[in-house]
């Protein structure tokens, strides 16, 4: 394997890792706006998520995400217009 196709596979795996955890995350945040219908106001419930593992882990999910595909590749320089 050129190494090229090494760094593609490694920003694929984190794209793939950022993807899953933010669904993760992002789907329990969803669940937990339930609470809103039990009497939580919005401050409560923002307050209650601060203290839950799975708003970091959507955090840290979109970031890896944005970091994998955004982070500009070894090799590759963009050249300016002439």
């Amino acid at each position: 394997m050129k190494s090229g196709e090494v760094v593609k596979l490694i920003r694929l795996f984190f794209v793939v890792i950022g993807i899953l955890l933010a669904v993760i995350g992002g789907v329990s945040i969803l669940a937990y706006l339930n609470l809103l219908t039990t009497g939580y106001q919005f401050t409560m419930y923002l307050a209650f998520l601060v203290n839950r593992i799975e708003l970091y882990l959507f955090l840290a999910g979109v970031a890896l995400t944005i970091g994998a595909l955004t982070f500009p590749s070894p090799g590759k320089r963009r050249r300016p217009p002439k």
